[in-house]
């Protein structure tokens, strides 16, 4: 069966409580025969208005219940989804909506269209919720069975998120979303064992990233119920109604509830700060393999019995473990939650391998890489240290760019453009990404985000770090103050300095950070320097910073 045909087999057998969302403190939760009647709904609405297979419609919303009954049934109906990201500007928006053509737009209220409509030269037919769900399409004949998709049928269009240049459409077809949902659904089974209970599965990445969206399939497709964060400034909040066993994360969310912890317990101070610090070094040198001091070796103790059972229940009770993908996850951070007993299982992909590539085993975890390739995908590193991928899972191409196409498909593999490294038991590290490569004009080629992520660790004050030099004579820093103003908040040069001589003391002359500025304001996706899913978008903070970069470069440095 195909993926969408799992999940309808699957929501008519159910009558327990499937998903829900989180609406005034609570959980509005629906059956899976309930979900199937607003399908039922969403597909009398769109058989109404003379689509035909194939058409693109687009879907424009926050995460919600009847975004996922849209969703389905936009696929039922053999149509191309194409899931817009709601916290984009207008004009972005109005660029997807050019390329991919929809015949449809389906938003969930008029306040999201607006900007984007202004931005077109012709507006294409547009529909809102309160519509589809009411009136004379909640009454009528049931539809037929799902459309029935060949594994090249294409439905989806997923817009990568730029963190240079245009985005560009990815086309996912029917055999990727089958292929990766059997395999995502056997790590959960590994994970979870096969018990009576349902999963409990907590949602807040929007539904228009691939991972998300696999994670939905999923877990529809599973005995679960997953519950949808309707608001992102209450996360904290919803995760204690929901009490997940596991959610998918981007590592700017693990970061900050680090620091939050690690903050909470500096202000305490005294003995629980003293006996946190030691415990911490004691679990990060056991890891390492180095000689542990009897009192940090006591102080894990005593912290591990004391301390750590109250931290989990504060970030959720039944945690089984947390997911994270998107971005690289600093070592430092995934130790911390080992540390406290919450496993991080890490997970690789991109857009165009139906967001997954490797997963971590949950019985054999290796802290700082991301597991092992998934069954039936083959992976490779080129000459030039580029991850090379091809299965089951790999796109067929981009929204009509052939020649884009081509030059990522070339010779039968993904050019994924990630450089990373394999160790013998088959687990992957991602090392950074080529066109990210800095070249100094000396000639030396150096991937930034190690360094940067090293910086970073010695500086939890900073929120982000991100290095420049290309074609100059030395690297520089870029580095971003948690807060509204560094000094407030204990980044100052003194602080930026120590650190720089702590690693450069152990680097090549060529790899050593000789300068560096700080930014008061952090890097957002409100100020454009960050993509909707956390990745800093290097061009643009060249463009934005390139005064104070010259400026760097003109005094002589350190």
């Amino acid at each position: 069966m195909t993926f969408l045909e799992t999940i309808f087999a699957q929501l008519k057998e159910d009558g327990t409580k499937v998903i829900g969302e989180v609406r005034d403190g609570q959980i509005a939760s629906y059956t899976g025969g309930e979900l199937l009647g607003m399908i039922a709904q969403a597909r009398r609405f769109l058989a109404g208005r003379g689509l035909k297979h194939g058409d693109r419609c687009a879907l424009l919303a926050p995460n919600s219940v009847r975004w996922v009954a849209l969703d389905l049934a936009m696929i039922a109906e053999g149509l191309i989804v194409v899931p817009l990201d709601v916290r984009q500007v207008g004009a972005e928006l109005a660029g997807m909506i050019e390329d991919s053509t929809p015949a449809l737009i389906c938003a969930s209220d008029p306040a999201l269209t607006a900007d984007a409509l202004a931005n077109l030269a012709a507006e294409p037919p547009v529909a809102y919720f309160d519509a589809i769900f009411g009136g004379e399409n909640a009454r009528g004949a049931l539809p037929g069975p799902p459309y029935h998709h060949a594994d090249h049928d294409a439905v989806t269009i997923i817009y990568t998120s730029g963190t240079s240049g245009e985005p560009k459409g990815v086309v996912l077809n029917a055999g990727n979303v089958t292929f990766m949902r059997e395999r995502t659904n056997a790590r959960l089974d590994q994970l979870m064992g096969k018990g009576a209970e349902p999963d409990r599965v907590f949602q807040y990445a929007p539904f228009c990233f691939a991972a998300a969206r696999i994670l939905l399939f999923t877990s529809l497709s599973r005995n679960s119920f997953l519950t949808l964060s309707t608001d992102l400034t209450k996360l904290a909040d919803e995760l204690k109604i929901a009490g997940p066993n596991y959610f998918v994360n981007v590592p700017m969310f693990l970061e900050r509830v680090r620091r939050k912890v690690e903050e909470s317990i500096q202000k305490r101070g005294g003995w629980a700060a003293a006996v946190f610090a030691g415990a911490r070094r004691a679990y990060v040198q056991q890891h390492g393999g180095a000689k542990v001091s009897l009192s940090d070796a006591l102080c894990l103790r005593v912290a591990s019995g004391a301390m750590f059972p109250a931290i989990r229940k504060n970030i959720g009770p039944n945690l089984k473990a947390l997911i994270c993908g998107s971005a690289p996850l600093a070592i430092e951070t995934q130790l911390f939650y080992m540390m406290l007993g919450i496993p991080v299982l890490q997970v690789y992909g991109l857009t165009e391998t139906t967001a997954i590539c490797t997963m971590d085993d949950p019985r054999r975890v290796t802290p700082g890489r991301v597991g092992s390739a998934v069954p039936g995908i083959e992976m490779t590193v080129a000459e030039n240290g580029e991850i090379l991928v091809r299965g089951p899972n790999v796109f067929p191409g981009y929204w009509q760019r052939p020649a884009e196409t081509a030059k990522a498909l070339k010779g039968g593999w993904f050019h994924t453009g990630d450089q990373g490294e394999v160790d013998a038991a088959g687990n992957w590290r991602i090392t950074g990404r080529l066109k990210n490569l800095l070249i100094l004009n000396s000639g030396h080629n150096i991937a930034p985000e190690p360094l940067e992520h090293e910086l970073a660790a010695l500086l939890p004050e900073a929120q982000q770090v991100v290095l420049v030099g290309n074609q100059r004579s030395f690297l520089a820093a870029l580095v971003t103050a948690a807060g509204s103003n560094g000094s407030a908040n204990g980044l100052n040069e003194a602080r930026v300095r120590a650190a720089l001589d702590g690693i450069n003391a152990e680097l090549p002359h060529y790899k050593q950070i000789r300068a560096f500025h700080i930014v008061d304001e952090p890097f957002s996706m409100e100020n454009g320097l960050l993509t909707t899913m956390g990745k800093v978008k290097r061009d643009a903070i060249s463009t934005r910073f390139a005064r104070e970069i010259e400026q760097i470069y003109q005094k002589k440095p350190a």
